[in-house]
């Protein structure tokens, strides 16, 4: 088939769901491949009309030319790495209603697979209702979200890099990572330089440590005797090189994604942010934003809410969350439904009765990474998130206490975004005595059932 003469199949087949009442009676599905796009659309009686596309613009232009003639107002497409974006874009641009379907939805009894029959599979699913569609947060978002993703794949190329260097100073039993806390720090990168500039002294390199440093000089010079081995100065020196690379262009992303926060609903106020509190402020994350107080009042002018003062939350976290669920909570018609998308609720499989399954779907949702973190930074904090944490660890363990920590931060932000308030949290002492109150009032509960009473001691 000539990428130019596209291959036209009038495919007459009778209709899977005979007896059922179509939903979408103008619906096309569109099975995507890497050189191909397959597109399918209603015919006369039941039938369906197949045709084949290339992936060029001019083929993705034509293919809603072609639907436009056979009255398509929605299209249904599966999420296909990333070869489904193009084809996205450019029909919501021509007006049509898009679709973006996982691979979970489309499931189907096994027999033989091909293109056309999986483009009549999604159109015939389409038609009657029967298919979902993926959540996209607003179009007005997608850009920085874009950045946001290109940006933590920088920061993930970058850390192998680091290992490669602990590596090589290893092998030359150089034990830098036993005098400073981080090799990449203020000290741990002045020393290196050093290094790799001919300074094998080991007092002259341990007096370069910063003031704050905790180990002593002495300490930090017995530690940096090594046998400076060549082979190993040259390895060291490429994984320096390549972490630098990678710095600069992470901090040139934060460049641009601080220009695209200026253009992104400009006509909406600046908000103002309240100063953050000692602990938060005290928090140096090396792959923090540049800028992470300019982030900040990006943020909360986009979004009406300071996600950044949520406990376990910081502008990193903020932002990712934001730019991933998007601003508006209409898509999510309460706090359960977005917590299930997240993957923060258990999947109940009950049969007869009986449950069979209750645990977790694994997922990649960004998003629910991030609640996870969150909950992952408070395990150790005086705040009530902290206080949930070890007290459901005691009971259920460490994996499920963090999922249940993350669900609770989850439920908190729903409500920030949906009903645009303010981050307001109660004192330890608070949440202990509203608890406490919480397990007298069901033990009274429990006790009058049996027929008992409970004495206080």
């Amino acid at each position: 088939m000539g990428r130019k003469g596209k291959r036209t199949a009038g495919m007459e087949e009778a209709h899977p769901f005979t007896g059922m009442s179509q939903v979408n009676l103008n619906a096309a599905g569109v099975d995507i491949g890497a050189v191909e796009i397959v597109v399918c659309v209603s015919g006369d009686e039941n039938t369906q009309i197949v045709r084949a596309f290339g992936n060029y613009t001019v083929d993705l232009q034509a293919i809603g030319k072609w639907l436009k003639e056979y009255s398509v107002k929605t299209v249904a497409m599966e999420s296909t790495g990333v070869y489904w974006i193009p084809l996205f874009e450019e029909l919501e641009r021509q007006g049509f209603e898009c679709l973006l379907i996982s691979s979970r939805s489309l499931r189907r009894v096994a027999g033989r697979k091909s293109d056309i029959s999986d483009a009549q599979w999604i159109q015939t699913l389409h038609s009657y209702g029967l298919l979902e569609s993926s959540f996209r947060p607003q179009a007005e978002l997608i850009a920085l979200r874009t950045l946001l993703r290109h940006r933590s794949q920088l920061v993930e190329h970058r850390s192998p890099h680091i290992l490669h260097m602990q590596k090589a100073l290893l092998q030359m039993n150089v034990q830098l990572s036993q005098a400073v806390s981080d090799i990449t720090g203020v000290t741990g990168l002045t020393i290196l330089r050093a290094i790799l500039a001919g300074e094998c002294n080991p007092q002259e390199l341990a007096s370069m440590r910063e003031p704050g440093c905790k180990k002593s000089a002495e300490e930090i010079g017995k530690a940096l005797t090594g046998t400076w081995r060549e082979e190993h100065l040259f390895i060291l020196k490429q994984s320096l090189e390549m972490f630098d690379f990678y710095t600069w262009q992470i901090l040139a992303c934060d460049e641009e994604i601080e220009r695209v926060y200026g253009l992104t609903r400009p006509e909406w106020e600046a908000g103002e942010v309240k100063p953050l509190s000692e602990r938060k402020r005290n928090s140096h994350s090396k792959n923090r934003p540049q800028n992470p107080e300019g982030i900040r009042k990006h943020l909360k002018r986009i979004s009406g809410v300071d996600l950044s003062v949520v406990d376990g939350f910081g502008v990193s976290l903020a932002q990712t969350v934001i730019m991933e669920v998007g601003t508006d909570m209409s898509k999510f018609p309460s706090e359960k439904h977005f917590c299930s998308w997240l993957g923060l609720a258990p999947k109940h499989e009950i049969s007869g009765g009986k449950v069979l399954k209750n645990k977790t779907l694994k997922t990649k949702n960004r998003a629910g990474q991030a609640f996870r973190m969150a909950a992952q930074s408070v395990k150790q904090a005086d705040c009530v998130f902290g206080v949930t944490y070890r007290r459901l660890k005691a009971r259920l363990g460490p994996a499920q206490a963090t999922v249940a920590t993350a669900h609770a931060i989850a439920r908190v932000v729903y409500r920030m975004l949906k009903y645009k308030v303010e981050y307001e949290t109660i004192s330890v002492e608070e949440y202990e005595k509203k608890y406490q109150d919480q397990q007298l009032k069901y033990m009274r509960k429990k006790a009058a059932k049996l027929g008992y009473q409970l004495v206080p001691a």
